[in-house]
Order: structure tokens, then C-alpha cells, then sequence
């Protein structure tokens, strides 16, 4: 938004102390908003393209900077009063994909937990992030997340590093019902699982976790915050990640085997 602002003053040929006089701004707050340090305001907005001979171009300025707001979201502000309404905010994204594609360095893929690990991975974050306890209206949620696997033509495909497989969250019951759920799941006919072996030679290093609805947006997760990119550059970005990744992964019976051997180390 900053490049845009800025492009359109030197397009009009004016200085900051030039823009500051037509809209009524401070000359700090002209440098502020040109210099990416203070995100402007919808006013801010119309004011700047009023005094560059740009009104024309308000509108679609002010409609960006909404959707910039949304591509960076705090986990507080999503989770403010509790984490359900995220459950259940998400869930279009699933109803209308035609392909899911999701890379996971941390936890479990959502759509494949069970209940009692979405249940202990839940109490952990909202102890972390002092939010709102619904833990258990957010677990149903997530849960809801499950029917599409077995529903519609979606696609899904799933990599993780096996790391993964053996971060215990829950007891140990949880963990080996988590991970059986999981040799279930790559036995349906729209989903792959692929595992990438600890020892596996990288040519992609670690990522954050990241899901990917069709080509049309990629939701990367952050400790503090949830990523929301929809820029195409950015996107195609995300698949060749992807492929890569995969191309380290092992699937099929291989991966299965991984698997077991997790379950197996739980005793």
C-alpha cells in the first residue's frame, strides 16, 4: 500500500512537504505512511489520492488496504473470545476447494485429528495465548472438518516431516489412536499422505505449516499470527515449496511403515 501511495505522489510531481499541505497531514505522517510505518486509514486514502489527482483511483485503494489488513491476523484477535468462531470460520474454505494441498513441520493436519489430540492441542494453545476457554465447543468444530474427506471431489494431499509422528501431544493412548486414524485416512481414494524421513537428503529446508485452498489463497501459520496470501507470485511460490517437499517425501507402503514404526515406539 506504501509503494502505491508513494507512486501515485511522484506520478503528481509532489514533495512530502507539497502532499502535506493538500491533505492537511503532518509532513512526519506523509513520511510515516510513504515509508511503510503507519498503515493508512480509508480517509488517509481518499485525502492522498484527492491531493495526487487520483480520486478515480480511492475506491480500489481503500478495498486493498482492507484485504492487507486481513492477510496478517493475530492469533489473540482470531481467538479473542475463544477459539470456535476460527473453527467454524474456516470451514467454507473446505466446503469449496476443488484441492487441498497441506504441509505440516509441527502438528497434525486439522482435518485429520481426533478428537482427543485436537483436544490437548487446543488446552495448549489457549493456556499459551490466555485466551477464552471453549475447548471443547472448538474441538467439535474442527472435528466437523472431517466429513469432507469422505464427501464431494476434493483432493487432498498431505506431507509431513515425521517429526511429526512422534511429538506427543495428549497421553500415549491419544497418540497411537491419532496415528492408526491416520493409516486410515491414506486408505480413501482422494487423499495422499506423503512422510519425509528424518534422514531424507533435503532439497527444501523445514518450513512453518502451511495449507493450500486450490491456487487461490495459501494460509501460513505463524506463532502469533495466521498468514493469509492470495498474490499469485506469492502463491506459486507456495506450490513449487510444496512440490519440492513432496518430492522428499516417501508414500504408500513406505510411508505406512513410518507410521507403525511410530506406533510401535509408543509400546
Amino acid at each position: 500500500m506504501a509503494k502505491r501511495l508513494k507512486a501515485l505522489q511522484q506520478d503528481a510531481g509532489l514533495t512530502g512537504h507539497d502532499l502535506a499541505l493538500r491533505t492537511g497531514f503532518s509532513e512526519s505522517k506523509v513520511s510515516r505512511i510513504a515509508g511503510a510505518k503507519t498503515p493508512p486509514s480509508a480517509d488517509d486514502i481518499q485525502r492522498w489520492c484527492a491531493a495526487c489527482g487520483a480520486e478515480d483511483q480511492a475506491a480500489d485503494l481503500v478495498a486493498a488496504s482492507r484485504a492487507a489488513d486481513e492477510m496478517y491476523v493475530e492469533w489473540k484477535r482470531l481467538h479473542r473470545t475463544g477459539m470456535k468462531h476460527a473453527q467454524d470460520a474456516i470451514l467454507p474454505l473446505f466446503r469449496n476447494s476443488r484441492q487441498i494441498r497441506m504441509y505440516c513441520s509441527n502438528v497434525m493436519p486439522g482435518i485429520v485429528q481426533r478428537r482427543e489430540y485436537a483436544r490437548a492441542l487446543m488446552e495448549t494453545i489457549t493456556a499459551f495465548q490466555n485466551t477464552p476457554n471453549d475447548v471443547e465447543a472448538a474441538v467439535e468444530s474442527r472435528l466437523q472438518r472431517g466429513r469432507y474427506l469422505h464427501q464431494g471431489s476434493c483432493t487432498y494431499a498431505f506431507v509431513l516431516e515425521e517429526t511429526v509422528l512422534y511429538y506427543p501431544l495428549g497421553d500415549d493412548e491419544a497418540m497411537a489412536d491419532q496415528l492408526r486414524h491416520l493409516l486410515e485416512v491414506m486408505a480413501l481414494p482422494r487423499v495422499s499422505i506423503g512422510v519425509i524421513p528424518f534422514r531424507a537428503p533435503r532439497v527444501m529446508w523445514p518450513l512453518e505449516a502451511f495449507y493450500m485452498f486450490d491456487d487461490r489463497q495459501v494460509d501460513a501459520e505463524l506463532l502469533t499470527a495466521v498468514v493469509k496470501i492470495t498474490t499469485p507470485t506469492e502463491i506459486a511460490a507456495y506450490s513449487k515449496a510444496f512440490k519440492a517437499l513432496s518430492s522428499m517425501a516417501v508414500h504408500g507402503r513406505e510411508a505406512r511403515t513410518l507410521i507403525e514404526q511410530a506406533i510401535h515406539a509408543l509400546g
